[in-house]
């Protein structure tokens, strides 16, 4: 968002000497307004649905939540802010930002390529995100699930969540929070969740995906009808024979 005919920028790295070094060149090549800092994914996420920076320049080595996954939620905001990258990468590692054409800048950064990083960022979609994280599966796994409801996005944490259940277009993701357990609609394919998520998650069904560690008993009635109890949920999920055997096998690892 333009303040006072400036274009605004959130500057995110873990480092507060980066960040400052970055705010001092931004007020000297002028035109641009740094909207405010953030150290971690989570507070950049926070501030981007506060503040609506025109550009977000976005460490993609920071603890918690990597650049890269932060880039993944800002593309579901409502209003989504341009980003540029900024990374010690080497040239080959890099590769992949300009297959996926994303703005990205080496460090040390320079005034003059900052300068074009700016005037060429642009937003990124969720699939240039997904597409750049297959190629460079050391930047790290998705550790939290997006949720947005009245507008406002906010994070789940991975570690809290016992299942994905489908429900007609929607997922249904079961989660603790604050101690209780809560369900919430999310628009991710249950199919693309099981493949990110295998080490983790089980297929049990067509329709359900759920935390082998939160299963606490494997049952069936008369009818030969398998299904499945989570700690701390009071529903049994059904247990389709063709995920039967794989349930067993990860049951017993």
């Amino acid at each position: 968002m333009m303040r006072n005919g400036l274009h605004t920028v959130l500057i995110a790295d873990d480092e507060a000497p980066a960040r400052t070094r970055m705010r001092e060149m931004l007020v000297d090549i002028g035109g641009w307004s740094v909207a405010g800092e953030a150290a971690n994914g989570a507070d950049v996420l926070h501030q981007c649905q506060q503040q609506l920076p025109d550009v977000v320049l976005l460490d993609i080595r920071m603890p918690g939540m990597d650049g890269l996954e932060t880039a993944a939620h800002l593309a579901r905001l409502p209003v989504p802010p341009a980003v540029v990258f900024t990374t010690a990468y080497d040239e080959y590692a890099v590769n992949a930002f300009d297959a996926q054409a994303l703005g990205y800048l080496l460090k040390p950064v320079r005034r003059e390529r900052l300068l074009r990083a700016l005037e060429h960022a642009a937003r990124i979609s969720r699939l240039q995100v997904e597409a750049l994280g297959r190629e460079n599966p050391e930047l790290g796994a998705r550790q939290n699930i997006p949720v947005t409801k009245f507008g406002v996005l906010t994070l789940v944490p991975l570690s809290n969540v016992l299942a994905f259940v489908a429900d007609q277009k929607y997922v249904r993701l079961l989660h603790y929070a604050d101690g209780a357990l809560r369900e919430s609609l999310i628009d991710e394919p249950l199919k693309q969740l099981a493949a990110e998520f295998a080490s983790d998650f089980v297929r049990i069904h067509r329709n359900s995906l759920v935390r082998i560690t939160s299963v606490d008993q494997l049952t069936h009635d008369d009818a030969g009808h398998y299904s499945v109890r989570l700690r701390g949920f009071p529903h049994a999920l059904p247990v389709s024979r063709r995920h039967l055997a794989e349930l067993r096998l990860r049951l017993k690892q």
